[in-house]
């Protein structure tokens, strides 16, 4: 509380009311410069994080697309063989001799070059 005296005539003024009658500011710009910042995190998070996971994405579908029987791969599990068969959603894998397992086509995480297994 501000207690003024002029002239002999006691004014007392809060502060709060001081504040509440400053100069206006333009609005709309006010607004768009408050939002500024939260646009520019979402800016720097979509080139962070989000388009690179989107191009790996892409990459691992393009792998999928391409893979063939006889390629050797990965699994997800770490499970190494060579393809038998490819289908629509599930892939045939010969991991060892007279032995094949089905495994969803995209558990496969890398298509090795060949003879990779062999050096095994």
């Amino acid at each position: 509380m501000i207690v003024l005296t002029y002239n002999g005539e006691t004014n007392v003024s809060f502060i709060s009311n001081a504040f509440a009658q400053g100069t206006a500011t333009g609005g709309i710009e006010s607004n768009l410069m408050s939002f500024l910042p939260l646009i520019l995190m979402f800016g720097v998070l979509y080139f962070i994080m989000i388009r690179p996971q989107m191009k790996r994405q892409k990459e691992h579908r393009n792998m999928l697309a391409a893979m063939a029987k006889g390629d050797e791969v990965v699994t997800n599990g770490g499970i190494v063989g060579k393809v038998t068969k490819v289908g629509e959603a599930y892939v045939g894998v010969e991991i060892s001799e007279g032995t094949e397992i089905t495994v969803q086509k995209a558990s496969v995480t890398t298509i090795l070059p060949k003879g990779t297994i062999k050096s095994l």
